[in-house]
């Protein structure tokens, strides 16, 4: 039986408790600093009851020390990874290689953020070789090329992205936003270069089209390929969204969730969800009804078309029908959906460009806005990306996560004993508690059979559900104070809880980390700074693994001339058609193409076709 994870993230504390209560098995959360989301930092005390919390379930919490480290950093990173174990957590995400010196290592397992850049075999497998219990794959991965990596590398755990925002660069390679506004998306501070809109130029600076967004990616959405993912190797599928708020997260997490229990369920006992709990959902999950910037599968079969967001790099939401009429302040539209005083609706305008109001009063499909937009024209498609009815339902308590267990109440030499049985923990073992009680047996005198069953499965706030009560031996016939059977309810319960969590860390000092005692190079980078090291810990561990061209990362000593700024599998000769390897028409412009911002900077594009992928350079 392989046990399959659903991960989420957790922007706070809130979120992650919400992701857990809506059937995540495991979260992943930043602290204060050193992780890739700096915008999304926790303290230590938030950490430590998001841990208390999942660990209940036997979930999982991992947090992110995912940034390239200073030098005069190390020592708040050896901080931190102390505190970080002795608060419980279950793994860290990192990118840098300082993380494996002993002098900062913890016995908490190591996971190789996709920041490492990881997109092949060798790659996958030089990481395992060096310590890393999981690793967590580049997003541009086809299915074909995840089970190769298996195949070939059976032992580490891989981990996919199967939802959420996509970067158009290969992580951990991505320099635009440091080169163009010093600020680092390998230390957390991405500023979405790729979202801005630029115009294409050919060599002679002619311009070709008009400005769009070329490198602005819609969002991944794998619902409905998890099962293909899984017969590939994946065992943790991640969604992307440490920026994103609880309402987010609940959808998102109770329709993958949902998903990953129909795989398993087909799976006919070879499946498991790593983690323990039913969930019962006051609510219909649609991912459509939550921020996105429109579907796609990406690479998941390989390069396919329209995975771009060339128009716009917001969201766009839900479409919910065509413009039929505008009438003075009133529009109608063609379709089914059902609005709500407050939605919030777009369009793309004639230029192509995105457009958006808010609706004041909405009867049936008769809409009235705010303000009337101009440029709104009747056969338009509309989409709504603020659902005020889907926000309001999600606002209030949407799920409830139980643990269902089997109570057995037996009398002893000297009074009664209640043992908790988790139900269905094939994957896990077995987990049980048992509680016991000194007191006078007294015959009964009236039935107590039902008195007992009322008083031991009222589990309350507990995160366990009676699903039986089984009571030994069948002439039982003993009188038990309501306060006794509460006191035996309340101390099972705490024992068992204690249970699952030693349970979670027991599977966790497992998982530590297991170095081979052959260190080989790691694949060598086409340039120096690609290897992202900025301290002399990471410095030297690369050198006895016998790097031989390693320099200092871009952020640290930034190149002089042309930088690569970005490696994309996103390929834009091939999105305009013009990709004569996969059958499309001769150009008929003069390369190296370039994006040209409105200020002047230019960004030549290299078009490597014997890798299948675009390299964008700063001029």
């Amino acid at each position: 039986m392989r046990k399959i994870e659903l991960l989420a993230p957790a922007k706070n504390l809130e979120c992650g408790i919400a992701a857990i209560t809506h059937g995540a098995d495991a979260v992943y959360i930043g602290a204060d600093r050193f992780g890739a989301r700096a915008a999304a930092g926790n303290s230590l005390e938030d950490i430590q009851e998001l841990c208390r919390f999942a660990h209940l379930y036997a979930a999982k919490v991992y947090v992110t020390v995912n940034t390239i480290v200073y030098e005069n950093e190390i020592e708040d990173v050896r901080r931190l990874l102390s505190d970080l174990q002795r608060i419980d957590v279950d793994a860290i995400l990192v990118q840098d290689m300082s993380m494996l010196n002993s002098q900062l290592s913890t016995k908490i397992p190591l996971h190789a953020s996709t920041q490492t850049d990881n997109r092949t075999v060798e790659k996958v497998r030089w990481l395992h070789s060096i310590g890393f219990h999981r690793v967590v794959l580049a997003r541009e991965l086809s299915v074909a090329e995840i089970a190769k990596i298996h195949r070939e590398v059976p032992d580490v755990e891989l981990e996919v992205f199967v939802h959420g925002a996509l970067c158009v660069s290969y992580s951990g390679q991505c320099y635009a936003s440091q080169h163009c506004f010093g600020r680092s998306a390998n230390r957390g501070s991405c500023a979405h270069f790729c979202r801005l809109k630029f115009q294409l130029e050919d060599a002679d600076g002619n311009k070709l089209g008009r400005p769009q967004y070329f490198l602005s990616l819609k969002d991944m959405c794998q619902i409905d390929r998890m099962e293909e993912l899984t017969d590939a190797g994946a065992v943790s599928f991640k969604i992307e969204g440490r920026l994103k708020d609880i309402t987010y997260v609940k959808n998102v997490v109770a329709a993958y969730s949902r998903q990953l229990d129909k795989i398993v369920e087909k799976s006919a006992g070879r499946l498991a969800r790593a983690s323990l709990g039913t969930v019962s959902y006051t609510f219909t999950p649609n991912l459509n009804r939550t921020f996105n910037r429109g579907y796609t599968n990406y690479f998941i079969d390989g390069r396919k078309p329209e995975i771009s967001s060339p128009d716009t790099p917001k969201a766009t939401g839900e479409f919910v029908g065509r413009v039929k009429e505008i009438r003075g302040r009133r529009i109608t539209v063609a379709g089914m959906s059902l609005f709500a005083n407050g939605d919030g609706l777009c369009y793309i305008n004639g230029e192509r460009e995105l457009e958006g109001f808010r609706i004041n009063r909405a009867e049936n499909n008769f809409l009235f806005p705010a303000k009337m937009p101009q440029s709104l024209k009747p056969g338009m498609p509309l989409y709504r990306n603020n659902d005020r009815r889907f926000e309001r339902e999600l606002s209030r308590e949407t799920a409830v996560r139980k643990i269902p267990i089997t109570l057995f109440l037996n009398d002893t030499s000297d009074g009664f004993s209640l043992k908790a049985c988790i139900v269905g923990t094939e994957s896990h073992g077995e987990i049980t508690a048992k509680a016991r009680i000194v007191a006078d047996k007294q015959e009964a005198r009236v039935p107590q059979h039902e008195n007992i069953i009322r008083q031991l499965t009222k589990l309350g706030d507990t995160p366990f559900s009676c699903k039986d009560v089984v009571v030994s031996p069948s002439d039982f016939n003993f009188f038990i104070p309501s306060s006794l059977l509460v006191a035996l309810r309340r101390d099972v319960t705490t024992q068992l809880s204690d249970a699952v969590s030693y349970h979670v860390r027991c599977v966790r000092e497992t998982c530590g980390t297991s170095v081979s005692q052959t260190v080989t190079p790691p694949p060598r980078m086409p340039m120096p700074y690609l290897y992202n090291i900025s301290n002399h810990i990471s410095r030297d561990f690369y050198e006895v693994c016998g790097a031989d061209n390693i320099g200092e990362a871009f952020e640290v000593k930034p190149p002089v001339h042309r930088p690569l700024l970005m490696q994309c599998r996103h390929c834009i000769r091939y999105s305009l058609g013009f990709c004569v390897r996969h059958g499309g028409k001769n150009p008929s412009w003069r390369e190296p193409l370039s994006l040209a911002l409105p200020d002047g900077r230019r960004f030549p594009l290299e078009f490597d076709c014997k890798n299948c992928q675009m390299n964008v350079y700063a001029e």
